[in-house]
């Protein structure tokens, strides 16, 4: 499945919607706002683009309920209990652990992505940066467009991924639970061990907009 073309992409409040449905259905729009700590008017944009999309139904005087494409036993719901990472993940997009802030900057604009997979010299996991991470680095720092990305990412262990034979539900939970909009898909490495801990090989990547993907078109197809 492409990240290209264009793709209605639900937003971190719109996804958290789902998951709260998911969880305390019926519920109604005002107790979902109170959840949010927002107002009934700021969601009613969000809830019908998800009733639209058949993520969530909306039933009179009983509330909002799990939409039927994602009811238990639906086809689509079944369709997307079978999708494994590996079905839907993109190419990795790295950058070694030497490379300059500035390197990163132009890549993330030249891809067109939100974060970067950063690797060692043998290929293998060594952290990941975001646009955010530059951001805070470089701000009032005059002398980061110079210094290498190391000095920003976030470090492997601490980097959060799948394997390819993961579920796609499962990939989701963890983008959700650790508010990440992408995730590095892995499998072990033959190289050697550093401090006991296992080494891994990037062989591609789960985005927010991959996920969004796959919920508009089981959407549709349903």
């Amino acid at each position: 499945m492409s990240e290209e073309g264009p793709v209605i992409e639900l937003t971190a409040r719109q996804l958290q919607i789902v998951e709260l449905v998911k969880a305390h259905a019926p519920i109604t729009g005002e107790q979902i706002a109170e959840m949010l700590g927002l107002s009934r008017p700021t969601l009613r944009s969000d809830l019908a683009l998800l009733v639209m999309l058949g993520l969530v139904d909306a039933k009179p005087k009983v509330g909002y309920t799990p939409g039927s494409a994602m009811t238990p036993g639906s086809q689509v719901s079944r369709k997307l209990l079978g999708m494994k990472v590996k079905d839907v993940q993109s190419i990795p997009v790295v950058v070694r652990e030497n490379a300059s802030v500035n390197d990163a900057v132009v890549m993330l604009f030249m891809e067109n992505v939100g974060s970067l997979i950063v690797v060692d010299d043998e290929a293998c996991l060594s952290g990941v940066i975001s646009r955010k991470d530059l951001l805070k680095f470089t701000l009032g720092n005059t002398n980061a467009a110079s210094m290498p990305v190391s000095m920003v990412m976030t470090r492997e262990p601490n980097v959060i991924h799948v394997s390819p034979d993961e579920s796609v539900i499962d990939a989701a939970r963890k983008m959700i639970h650790h508010q990440v909009d992408s995730l590095p898909v892995v499998v072990e490495s033959k190289a050697s061990q550093v401090s006991g801990r296992a080494r891994w090989d990037v062989v591609g990547r789960v985005t927010k907009t991959i996920m969004t993907n796959i919920l508009v078109d089981l959407a549709m197809d349903r």
